[in-house]
């Protein structure tokens, strides 16, 4: 159902939302942080393949090889959040990457090392379907938006601070990456302890089953095909980090070619103080907005910053580009994940968040290489095509959010079970009286 708060309980307060949290919330967010904050693989995974004297096509192929993991994790966390619960699906999630995360570097061959890094990814991946999930089943309504932008702006700060530490480690130990990969898995294992003291073993509630007479009725992820809608919503999202990912591929390549590359160091900067400083103060106003107007004007802000790359590159027109894309990030990327999790009947909350965090860990694998192809094969006129990408993916935002005037708008028609599963008993209590005016 649509929610009905008014638009002073929906501006919920930062911290206010932090401290009124449960504390399987709480511990879910600081273990993001410290989990991203030693999440070296990614940073280091084709150096350390290189130092191994294994050749360019080898590194690049273990790369490819976590990311496949990382993209099939996703299906199966969703999956598992429901079958075993959120706490069960995180701590074997956090303990095995963890631990085949140390093991990265005692493995002799590239065979076995490619073999570890592809189960690095996919057990590593499973954990983030239940993580969102509890997140939103232990938030009320009017908190979903700010909720999520607590999330990322945890994820946002350990993943900037990561490969600095990196670095760090590698230049204490000689160079090595020994240390770098130990440090990566113990925060993996300590994220798994938390989890385990501080979430509750209660299992979501179980997906419907496929009835026998009209067979209307599906589970899991036919569920969330049979809804068109929100299938909309996946293609949109996939068009739209695929774009994004376009300021990390190809445009340093456009850049490299025209001015000094110091530009776009200082664009990944702006980008970077912008996201982790203003995100959540944009949040605390944006939240009340209807979902289809905050992603909507996302959506039209990345496509006028990308496609004003396309102007004569200079150093004005990248670090103008990157503001207006930027703000467009910080503007629809809670309110994104938040309708995410919103979106299906509470039972099949899981598999809609998985769904989600699929296209966008798809888009975000195949977007560079497609950008990359556009650009070698018509040069700067990519820069148009990807704004025009992203229109489309606007389009199709307007065509699958239901509800223009709800912060949060579940997808009817709803499962006459639906409302026996929307109260969970572990759930928040409702923000009090007060709770959401400015701060």
């Amino acid at each position: 159902m649509a929610a009905s708060s008014t638009p002073a309980q929906q501006n919920a307060r930062i911290w206010e939302t932090f401290l009124e949290s449960p504390t399987a919330l709480k511990a879910m967010l600081v273990g993001t942080f410290v989990n991203r904050l030693g999440g070296f693989l990614r940073t280091f995974l084709a150096l350390y393949v290189l130092s191994k004297t294994h050749s360019v096509a080898e590194s690049a192929g273990a790369f490819s090889l976590y990311g496949v993991g990382s993209i099939a994790g996703l299906l199966v966390g969703g999956a598992l959040a429901v079958r075993i619960g959120p706490r069960a699906a995180t701590v074997l999630s956090m303990a095995g990457c963890g631990a085949l995360t140390i093991a990265l570097v005692y493995l002799p061959g590239y065979p076995l090392l490619a073999a570890d890094t592809v189960l690095i990814g996919l057990v590593g991946s499973v954990f983030a379907p239940a993580a969102a999930t509890l997140l939103s089943a232990l938030t009320p309504p009017d908190r979903q938006v700010m909720i999520f932008a607590l999330s990322r702006f945890s994820l946002n700060l350990g993943v900037t601070a990561a490969p600095l530490i990196g670095f760090a480690l590698y230049y204490l130990d000689d160079k090595h990456f020994t240390l770098v990969f130990w440090a990566d898995g113990i925060t993996s294992l300590a994220y798994a302890g938390l989890a385990l003291v501080a979430l509750s073993a209660r299992r979501l509630p179980p997906r419907p089953k496929q009835a026998s007479g009209d067979g209307k009725r599906l589970g899991g992820y036919g569920a969330v095909l049979r809804d068109r809608r929100y299938c909309l919503y996946l293609i949109a999202a996939f068009l739209g980090v695929a774009v994004y990912f376009q300021f990390q591929s190809v445009l340093p390549l456009d850049v490299a070619k025209h001015v000094s590359i110091f530009w776009y160091t200082l664009a990944v900067a702006v980008n970077g103080v912008v996201v982790i400083g203003l995100e959540l103060l944009v949040t605390k106003r944006a939240q009340k907005w209807p979902p289809q107007a905050a992603i909507g004007i996302s959506y039209l802000l990345i496509a006028v910053g990308m496609a004003a790359y396309g102007l004569p590159l200079v150093p004005a027109v990248i670090i103008i580009g990157t503001l207006i894309f930027s703000l467009g990030e910080i503007l629809g990327g809670p309110a994104t994940f938040a309708y995410a999790a919103m979106a299906g009947p509470a039972r099949l909350k899981s598999y809609y968040i998985s769904s989600f965090q699929f296209a966008f860990g798809l888009g975000a694998a195949v977007g560079p290489s497609i950008g990359g192809a556009l650009f070698v094969t018509i040069g700067r006129g990519v820069w148009p095509v990807v704004g025009g990408v992203e229109i489309v993916g606007l389009v199709l935002i307007l065509a699958a959010i239901r509800s223009s005037h709800a912060a949060t708008a579940p997808n009817p028609p709803q499962d006459p079970q639906d409302s026996e599963d929307t109260q969970d008993p572990e759930a928040a209590p409702a923000a009090p009286a007060g709770a959401g005016e400015p701060g």
